[in-house]
């Protein structure tokens, strides 16, 4: 066949080549009151339990609210943060992060990179992670009950 024959085959291919439909990707976003309501939430549960913390929302790696509770330690303000984005890039709560970390030499593996702090926990709305919340400055198994009863605020707008 000589080089005009496939020329005109492949030209007539593409002009019968439909278009192909672009789509903007559409995503699940925390609204500001859903935010403020969660953190918020999350304060007062600690407070209520004599716990001086910080915490922070977090999505996609950054801070959408970061609140410092009355006598949190500096420090509670970063621990915050890194729990809240280590809740968030695992999609899991801490208690699944902390078994992976037991027993998956992959998973021990992450816990060592920069910023990464086992304990917070994922806001979800079904199986999709939206966004995350951490705490410092509670005792050892407070940060995750503390963060439910943020979350537990906006649970029904999160459906």
């Amino acid at each position: 066949m000589n080089s005009a024959v496939r020329l005109a085959l492949i030209a007539g291919a593409c002009a019968f080549a439909l278009p192909a439909n672009a789509q903007l990707a559409t995503h699940m976003d925390l609204s500001y009151a859903m935010i403020k309501a969660i953190a918020e939430g999350a304060v007062q549960a600690c407070q209520a339990k004599g716990y001086h913390v910080s915490v922070t929302v977090g999505r996609d790696g950054g801070t959408l609210a970061q609140i410092r509770g009355d006598g949190a330690a500096p420090h509670t303000m970063e621990n915050s943060r890194r729990k809240a984005y280590t809740a968030l890039t695992f999609a899991a709560p801490s208690a699944v992060f902390a078994k992976d970390v037991a027993t998956n030499e992959g998973a021990k593996q992450r816990a060592t990179l920069p910023g990464v702090i086992g304990i917070g926990l994922p806001i979800k709305v079904g199986e999709d992670t939206i966004g995350a919340v951490g705490i410092s400055g509670s005792p050892g198994g407070n940060d995750e009950p503390c963060s439910k009863a943020g979350i537990d605020r906006v649970a029904a707008q999160l459906r």
